[in-house]
């Protein structure tokens, strides 16, 4: 077990290497100690320094400079970082429990270091272990403590070869024998084998595969997921009947081994069958607590919002590192000036300003986002694990699934973009791979895909969306939900008649005004994605075909627009709040205004569109606003990145290291890298910097 950090707030928050980062450093309007402390708290920081120092001087997790591994090195040291995470214990199971955003906290803390670790503890825990957990019962949860052990390695099959998005049309069928009491696995053709499946491809032991389940006289019950043994633990050889396999190089996360498998009749036993939601007595004899086939069929993919709101928390920890990076950068790099002899740090120019700093209001505002809906999707795995079969507990269920369905594309598309445009705003020195905003790039990617499409995941939440403005419509029924995402709908006629009023740039500077601005926003494209749907009933499209041809225009903007506003509503609370320090409220205010107004901003045609913002003030003023909050929060941008930004060793970037010698550290890292110093042994007599290149030799 990795020994906990001690000492005060000193050790736990020391101080930065002096360096050309301290001029901005000096400038900022407010502590960075005393805003880690208020976003952290003191035992979240000392369980994050934990983990760091415990993966810094241990070497397994060594930083080799220049080393391609190749990738069957890099996946067979993946999985043994994974398991040395697991010998550290940094959180147990009771941990887990008591203290849950630590299971968050761990996983950006290994996504820091490499995504691949992180995504492939993920997967195995929480998962792997969260789908046996919370669709298992007792006789399951001997499993949770070999999860724990890694006395079995897991992972999650649902996509198949053809099917991915379209979980109901899933092949892999599980028929029940009641002679022998065993379900039998198959794989009807290659296009049902599953396919794309993490930790598959070299090292998962045992896979939660979802089938759909026949009991005798060949009725189907529709998807259900069993715990299936692929693979011997000793020898790690397939289990008879499985053809498993890896699927090769990817884009990135190349430490992770996506694979594939095939069922050719394979035997498991019938407790194999996850049954929290459904159950097959031993004569073959199907029962389940749910008579509504639709609600059974959504809890028992409950687990893949688990894996989305993880996705919406790595993809956070990508932005962070970018911006970490370019931030840093910005601030040491000077090019040109008011006069030949003076040359001003990038960071001052409003241009790389209005470039970097909404991405940074954007990953704090996204951040607290991604802890709440952490706790609230905990919230909802601990009623299912208690039997809330409650209306207030379903109706929990469809929040959460519509909140995370759209976290994950705002989260990482908002990630892909901005670490672009890091990237480029770094120059030619952003482009170099050892400075690794390509890697978090690649890396980022495929989080725009897995655990579904992002474009068709808008779709489940404007679909939520509609569902609720029909039964205003029919029922007159009341804009209600659990966490309160929705209420504001109920005075849905009032607002849309509200328009922007707001004519000075001092007004615009809070995000109540993009509040209000968004909430009529998404009334606004609710009631024309609702008009638009029917229209297309209207004249003869089938619902399939008219939601299809709502999406472009009117569901997927709608979709978008409703997060971003949930994601305003919570971050704004949240820095509004009595409890935050004086000190610290101007600089979170206006973090939460420019993402507030500049999220807003993207939508300005349709503020015109639809009559909220009319003449060429309120776009004027709603761009002004954004500026003005960049050029306010200039001098607090090193401050507000020392807070997310992990140790020097876990950034792993020469540009975008805590001391801020650019140059330096850049040069000395390019050195080390074409090995130029072994050879050339003439170079410190040629240097007129003899000092510099010694210590540039005791680094490397």
């Amino acid at each position: 077990m990795a020994p906990p950090v001690e000492g005060g707030d000193a050790a736990l928050l020391p101080e930065f290497p002096r360096g050309p980062l301290d001029a901005y450093r000096a400038r900022a309007s407010f502590s960075w100690k005393e805003l880690a402390l208020f976003t952290e708290g003191e035992d979240m920081l000392r369980f994050k320094k934990t983990i760091f120092s415990a993966l810094e001087n241990d070497p397994l997790f060594a930083r080799s400079a220049g080393a391609d591994l190749s990738l069957e090195k890099y996946r067979e040291l993946n999985f043994l970082r994974c398991k040395r995470i697991f010998e550290y214990d940094f959180l147990s199971i009771e941990d887990m429990f008591k203290s849950p955003l630590k299971v968050p906290a761990l996983i950006q803390c290994l996504g820091m270091y490499d995504s691949s670790l992180a995504v492939k503890y993920l997967l195995h825990s929480l998962v792997f272990g969260s789908a046996v957990y919370s669709s298992g019962s007792e006789r399951h949860l001997t499993y949770i403590q070999k999860i724990f052990s890694m006395e079995i390695f897991g992972c999650f099959a649902l996509t198949e070869l053809s099917h991915g998005s379209n979980t109901k049309a899933i092949r892999t069928t599980a028929h029940y024998d009641p002679a022998t009491k065993e379900f039998i696995i198959h794989s009807p053709d290659f296009e049902a084998a599953k396919f794309w499946v993490g930790n598959m491809g070299k090292t998962a032991t045992h896979a939660v595969v979802f089938a759909k389940l026949h009991v005798p006289g060949d009725q189907c019950h529709g998807l259900h997921s069993f715990i299936v043994q692929i693979r011997d633990p000793k020898t790690l050889l397939p289990m008879p009947g499985v053809m498993v396999g890896d699927m090769g190089k990817k884009l990135g996360q190349n430490g992770l081994d996506n694979g594939f498998a095939m069922f050719h009749k394979v035997r498991v036993p019938r407790q194999s069958l996850l049954n929290r939601m459904g159950d097959v007595t031993p004569e073959g004899t199907y029962v389940s607590p749910f008579k509504d086939v639709r609600q059974r069929f959504g809890v028992s993919l409950g687990g893949l919002s688990s894996g989305r709101v993880s996705i919406l928390s790595l993809a956070v920890v990508n932005l962070k590192l970018a911006l970490a990076i370019a931030l840093r950068f910005s601030a040491t790099r000077r090019q040109f000036g008011p006069t030949e002899e003076e040359e001003i740090a990038v960071l001052e120019y409003p241009m790389q300003q209005c470039r970097l700093l909404p991405y940074l209001a954007a990953a704090y505002a996204l951040d607290y986002f991604s802890k709440s809906l952490f706790l609230d999707l905990v919230e909802f795995q601990r009623g299912l694990a208690s039997g809330d079969r409650s209306a207030r507990q379903a109706e929990l269920g469809r929040e959460i699934h519509a909140l995370a369905s759209a976290s994950k594309p705002l989260a990482s598309w908002t990630a892909q973009q901005g670490i672009q445009e890091c990237r480029e705003a770094c120059g030619g020195h952003g482009y170099l791979a050892m400075n690794r905003l390509g890697v978090l790039r690649d890396d980022n990617d495929p989080n725009c895909t897995y655990e579904g499409d992002n474009n068709v995941l808008l779709q489940q939440t404007s679909n939520y969306l509609l569902g609720l403005l029909a039964h205003r419509v029919q029922d007159g029924a009341c804009f209600r939900s659990p966490l309160k995402s929705v209420d504001f709908l109920d005075a849905y006629p009032s607002i849309l008649d509200q328009k922007f009023e707001v004519s000075s740039v001092a007004d615009c500077l809070d995000s109540a005004v993009a509040l209000a601005a968004y909430k009529w926003l998404v009334c606004y494209l609710l009631r024309e994605t609702y008009q638009k749907l029917n229209q297309e009933k209207r004249s003869g499209s089938s619902d399939f075909e008219a939601r299809n041809n709502c999406q472009v225009s009117h569901g997927r903007p709608l979709a978008l627009a409703f997060l971003e506003l949930t994601v305003v509503q919570r971050f704004h609370e949240h820095v509004h709040q009595p409890c935050v320090p004086p000190s610290l409220r101007a600089v979170l205010g206006r973090l939460s205004a420019l993402y507030a107004l500049w999220s807003l901003s993207r939508h300005a045609a349709l503020l015109y569109r639809g009559g909220y913002f009319s003449g060429e003030q309120a776009g004027e003023v709603l761009e002004s606003a954004v500026l003005a909050l960049c050029s306010q929060l200039k001098d607090d941008a090193v401050a507000l990145v020392d807070v997310i930004a992990p140790p020097d060793f876990v950034l792993d970037s020469p540009i975008g290291r805590a001391d801020g010698e650019l140059y330096k550290n850049l040069w000395g890292a390019v050195l080390q890298e074409s090995k130029v110093l072994e050879r050339a042994s003439w170079w410190p007599e040629f240097s007129v910097n003899k000092p510099v290149i010694g210590s540039l030799k005791s680094k490397l």
